[in-house]
């Protein structure tokens, strides 16, 4: 496990943006997993501006996004693949058909989430693993619990969860209370990960990760056991460290 606290959530999402250049650049046709939500935001900003500059190329990325709201249609201004495209996707030249997403619309999740794995799987897994950190240690949308399921799944998510995200939407109860995501060993089979928190919201959910045992109950200190792990702080969000 690599630290580097960064001043600020610019510099943090310029290092971010930087890992994932990195990436492509060493490895054209790299297969990167994407997280949404805050925090990525600048570090997205950044890689389109990159490739904007002629830095990047992305015609060979394949991506998979992290994890998805269920019930919520594509084009719903909350959805994570609306995100996606929003921040992202629109602004390079990744193909399309490279683009995989969770089936946030499902009519069968338990089969959208073994597809989904499979697509992974045939891909030959994730080389790049971007990933953020919930306020209460939850990894993707794998919630604290006594047991983590391994591969893509639905999971009911928490109500700390729920209050955290009602701020996206008009009122708390347009909060889906489910998600489909990547499990916890989908996401630890990528080759490299690299998580970014900032903000002091963020700081006892990193202090609990990175400084205490490996537990379900803080999913995201199964990180500590990637033998490739970069996690990227602003100060404020190392501070309890």
């Amino acid at each position: 496990m690599r630290i580097q606290v960064m001043d600020d959530y610019e510099q943090l999402s310029y290092w971010a943006a930087r890992v994932v250049l990195s990436q492509v650049t060493l490895q054209s046709n790299s297969v990167l997993g994407l997280a949404t939500g805050s925090t990525p935001e600048g570090m997205y900003q950044r890689l389109v501006d990159m490739y904007q500059q002629g830095k990047v190329d992305f015609s060979d990325v394949t991506t998979f996004a992290l994890d998805e709201y269920l019930g919520l249609s594509p084009d719903h201004p909350q959805s994570y693949q609306y995100y996606l495209y929003n921040k992202f996707f629109n602004h390079i030249n990744l193909p399309p058909e490279n683009i995989n997403l969770p089936p946030g619309d499902t009519t069968d999740p338990e089969m959208a989430c073994q597809n989904y794995e499979q697509a992974i799987a045939s891909a030959g897994g994730i080389d790049l693993q971007v990933v953020g950190i919930g306020v209460n240690g939850h990894i993707g949308f794998n919630e604290p619990a006594t047991s983590l399921n391994t591969n893509t799944h639905i999971v009911d998510l928490a109500e700390e969860t729920i209050q955290t995200n009602s701020r996206f939407f008009d009122n708390i109860d347009e909060v889906p209370r489910q998600a489909i995501t990547m499990g916890m060993g989908s996401i630890m089979g990528a080759k490299r990960i690299v998580m970014l928190a900032n903000g002091k919201n963020k700081a006892a959910a990193v202090r609990d990760s990175f400084s205490g045992k490996v537990t379900t109950e803080v999913p995201a200190s199964f990180l500590q056991l990637h033998r490739e792990f970069i996690l990227l702080l602003d100060k404020e969000a190392a501070s309890m460290l």
